[in-house]
Order: C-alpha cells, then structure tokens, then sequence
C-alpha cells in the first residue's frame, strides 16, 4: 500500500496522510469518481478464496497533463522516484505527446497531453 500511495501522489492523487497504514484507501477525482486501494489481505476478509491475478496488469488508468512538456516533467519524476518505466515520452501519430510507467504492481499508467498544432 505504501508504494503504491507513493506512486499516485506524484501523479497528483491526495490520500490522507495515515492512509498507508489501512487496508483500504481512496481519492476523489474530478466529477465525483471515486479512485479505491484495498490490500490482498482486506479482498480476502471478504472473499477468502481470492488469488490475485496473474500475468500482465490488472488495471489500465491514463493520466491528462497540460502540455507535452508536463508529459516529460511527470514521467521524469516518477522514474527518478525510482518506479519503472515502460515506454518513454515520445510524439504519438494520433496528436499526443504520450508515455508510460508501471506502477508497484506493474500496472500500466498512461501520461498523455495534446501536441499543438495537431
């Protein structure tokens, strides 16, 4: 829970500062969405045959910045955090600006702003 609270808050996700020490946490995003973490052990008080999946990620969550060079600042800082990388900044055919880290569970976390003029 801890890396994985770490990790969204350099992407701008408020948490309350004892979060980590709960199995269960969530952020309210814009609109009213609600982003929600529970720990394997708190899936398992309630369904005691749950094995987390396995293979590649479980979720898939993309992440607006508000221009190409933000793109660049966020992927640097989460890498520099020391979180992976899957696919670096680069200009998308489609019009974006657009990379990719994983996060603790090595689920893909788009970053992604419009390119000017496209």
């Amino acid at each position: 829970m801890e890396a994985t609270l770490a990790f969204y808050r350099l992407l701008g996700l408020s948490f309350p500062e004892d979060a980590e020490e709960g199995g269960r946490v969530e952020a309210e995003l814009p609109g009213g969405t609600r982003l929600m973490f529970d720990t394997e052990d708190v899936i398992r008080s309630f369904d005691p045959t749950f094995e987390p999946p396995s293979g590649t990620a479980r979720i898939g969550l993309a992440f607006l910045c508000e221009s190409p060079d933000e793109v660049d600042r966020v992927y640097d800082t989460v890498c520099e955090a020391e979180y992976r990388s899957e696919r670096e900044p680069f200009d998308a055919f489609w019009g974006q600006r657009y990379a990719t880290v994983l996060d603790p569970d090595g689920n893909g976390v788009d970053l992604f702003a419009a390119v000017k003029g496209a």
